[in-house]
């Protein structure tokens, strides 16, 4: 598999603040990857260094399996760590037309990337006319004007309403299908579990996890049980090897499980040991929950 960007033992210090703790991981081409994590974890300081724009303290990094300079990958990088920051009395196409001469590019590909983040009807207002979105949404077809390899985000739903959340979602799983690498930072569970592949898990400058998102989440669930008799209950599942932590709450009782076993299973094997059920609910740890797990002691 193709290495887009490899970080090794990164470390970024300000004064007495290590915002960045010896952060290992590696990007590959083709998937949708998420830095997760609180404000202040030091996700944007990560994106700060391999884009060039933050000095490392000590550690490296390398782009494209490391045969560029880090001057000539950026050209095939594109990137938005700052709000969108146009020309407001310029028209989107203007503004574009100037980007395309920064980047060396063609005309031609403004309207092609206007219309993949849905603004070409509005190629000709002005800049200051636009919603929010609509702004972050020109901000990534500026970013995609010289077709990079990898695109970058750095929390790129922040303060958007719930269409433009949805909006850009859309659009960045769209680029994604068509075969662009995407790096998003973001401090929003529900993002990375709804937009991400892979996921890096930061707090505190520290990686907690760094992997899949499936596999981030995929233990075997818990149930939720309520029985006739909630003691006998509870001393059956406490027996049984195929249930781990078990809690209880009243008459509420939640048994995580160790192995795979549906409910229909678990209702079979409760009734031929005299125990009847009166409520039943299998469900999945949430990114959420596994997040929390992960953080709790950092």
């Amino acid at each position: 598999m193709e290495t887009i960007l490899n970080i090794n033992n990164l470390t970024k210090k300000f004064g007495y603040l290590t915002a960045v703790n010896n952060l290992s991981f590696t990007i590959n081409k083709g998937n949708v990857y998420g830095i997760l994590g609180p404000n202040g974890s030091g996700k944007s300081t990560t994106l700060g260094i391999v884009l060039n724009v933050v000095n490392k303290t000590s550690g490296d990094f390398s782009w494209f399996g490391g045969s560029t300079s880090t001057h000539d990958a950026l050209k095939k990088v594109g990137a938005i760590i700052e709000r969108p920051n146009f020309y407001p009395y310029m028209t989107a196409y203007q503004n574009l037309k100037l980007v395309c001469k920064i980047k060396g590019v063609d005309y031609s590909k403004i309207d092609e990337k206007l219309e993949l983040v849905k603004l070409l009807d509005r190629r000709d207002s002005k800049f200051q006319t636009f919603s929010l979105g609509m702004k972050q949404r020109l901000a990534i077809a500026s970013a995609l004007l010289n077709d990079p390899e990898i695109l970058i985000l750095d929390e790129p739903t922040n303060g958007l309403d719930p269409q433009g959340i949805h909006q850009i979602r859309s659009l960045i799983q769209l680029i994604a299908s068509q075969g662009t690498t995407v790096l998003l930072a973001s401090h929003l569970l529900d993002e990375v579990e709804k937009v991400c592949s892979h996921v890096v898990v930061l707090s505190k400058g520290k990686k907690l996890y760094s992997g899949r998102v499936d596999e981030m989440i995929s233990s075997h669930g818990f149930l939720e049980l309520k029985a006739e008799n909630t003691i006998k209950l509870q001393q059956f599942l406490e027996t049984e090897k195929v249930f781990g932590e078990i809690k209880v709450e009243g008459d509420l009782i939640t048994a995580f499980l160790d192995e795979p076993m549906d409910a229909k299973t678990v209702n079979k094997l409760l009734f031929e040991n005299g125990i009847i059920l009166t409520h039943l609910v299998k469900r999945k740890e949430s990114l959420e929950e596994q997040f929390l797990q992960l953080t709790d002691n950092n």
